[in-house]
């Protein structure tokens, strides 16, 4: 249910294995431009080109066939737990986890991470993010999401549904998935910025939970719309995670999140743009990063992260970048871990942690990052960025320009509302 809306659900279909498909041979169903016509378009304005156009330009830098798995860390995870703890401060802030030595000199996690510690060198933490909105969940996952807020009568299509309009689909299959199913309830029925919004129904993200993402009765869609480009089928079976051998099932773990990223493995590498993972898909009343250790809704303690939470999110992550490594996919792949905030310093009276968006914590890896690198601080007490504040914007302009997508593009929505493409530029320290 989402706003007390509910989402359609298929049956099931039937999932047969299918022939991996190297990188170098993805092809494009929508039509193709050479790199000669791509010099021919050069002196064009973006906001006309084709999707073959557009794509062409993403070809001709190199970044034609980057993809990006994209997890968002539903209900914002306590950076102060994970990735920037806080050894010095006093108890009530530092809380009970203890720091370890990653593989990146001078860089700590918490113990709660010890396998990504082991493989800090393949990824780069950015330890600044920060955001003044409405401390609730749907601002951040906006922001993180989308780049930006919904304002007026405007909501802003997701990254994954902007690439998808962009560059199209590629190997008959949709350019945009999210999994394992799109966001429900997370504390307020507003947009939360997964979908295609205000860019039209035919660049929504596939999942196999059906087509309806309406979020509120007042903005429902018929769930008869059509679906994203591609063979739905086809579809079905590049994300059958059972398809793969056992010993790699295991590897992955038997959760719902080691699923979907096994499933996410699986569609970046038959030629899927853009993977969507929602560690959680709703928040209210179960265990998730949403620790407020509040029984009645949000009941996750520190203690869970210890004992579930981190070690689902330490061992899958893990594998998943060992992986795509493995099977020469990471170059060509960014993988991103985030929430939508921080938690407080301070621990609440009932043992957990509330909402902080003054601070937080992400992970980059692949897809043109270059591992070991940590990006900005938060101060002694992990309430503010102390050093290079990065905000949400410029993390969604640099999923973007991974992509190849052009930043200077201007979105022309359906109803005649013109945006721009990102409302920061890239992080300079990634991206040069």
């Amino acid at each position: 249910m989402l706003g007390g809306v509910p989402m359609a659900t298929m049956a099931p279909v039937g999932m047969t294995p299918i022939a991996k498909t190297p990188a170098s041979e993805l092809r494009d169903d929508v039509g193709s431009v050479s790199r000669r016509d791509f010099l021919r378009l050069g002196g064009l304005g973006v906001l006309g080109l084709s999707v073959a156009e557009q794509r062409a330009r993403a070809e001709a830098n190199g970044k034609g066939l980057r993809r990006c798995i994209f997890i968002l860390m539903t209900g914002g995870p306590s950076h102060i737990d994970t990735f920037d703890p806080k050894p010095g401060a006093p108890a009530e802030i530092r809380g009970p986890f203890k720091p370890i030595a990653t593989a990146t000199p001078g860089l700590q996690f918490a113990e709660t991470l010890p396998l990504l510690a082991q493989r800090s060198e393949k990824f780069a933490v950015v330890r600044s993010l920060s955001h003044d909105a409405t401390p609730i969940h749907e601002t951040g996952q906006q922001l993180l999401q989308a780049g930006r807020l919904a304002y007026g009568n405007v909501l802003p299509p997701s990254l994954g549904s902007i690439v998808s309009r962009l560059l199209g689909s590629r190997n008959d299959l949709p350019a945009y998935a999210v999994l394992p199913k799109p966001l429900g309830d997370t504390g307020v029925a507003i947009w939360q910025g997964q979908r295609a919004g205000d860019l039209g129904a035919e660049f929504e993200p596939w999942n196999l939970g059906g087509a309806d993402f309406g979020f509120t009765e007042e903005t429902t869609v018929a769930t008869e719309r059509p679906m994203p480009a591609g063979d739905p089928l086809r579809m079905a079976t590049a994300a059958n995670w059972m398809s793969e051998p056992d010993q790699v099932r295991r590897s992955y773990g038997d959760s719902e999140f080691a699923r979907s990223c096994l499933s996410a493995r699986r569609l970046v590498e038959q030629g899927v743009r853009f993977v969507t993972v929602n560690m959680f898909d709703s928040l209210m009343g179960r265990v998730t990063w949403d620790c407020h250790a509040n029984s009645n809704w949000a009941p996750a303690t520190l203690s869970d992260y210890r004992d579930s939470l981190c070690p689902d999110f330490d061992r899958v992550l893990s594998t998943l970048l060992d992986d795509l490594e493995q099977r020469g996919l990471l170059k060509e792949t960014l993988v991103v871990a985030a929430g939508e905030f921080g938690r407080t310093p301070r621990i609440n009276l009932q043992g957990g942690r509330d909402h902080w968006p003054g601070v937080w914590s992400a992970l980059l890896a692949g897809g043109g990052i270059t591992g070991g690198q940590v990006l900005g601080a938060s101060d002694a007490h992990g309430m503010y960025p102390s050093e290079r504040p990065v905000s949400p914007a410029e993390l969604a302009a640099t999923i973007l320009h991974s992509q190849g997508v052009d930043l200077s593009t201007r979105l022309a929505l359906p109803q005649g509302t013109e945006i721009a493409l990102a409302e920061a530029e890239p992080i300079k320290e990634f991206v040069g």
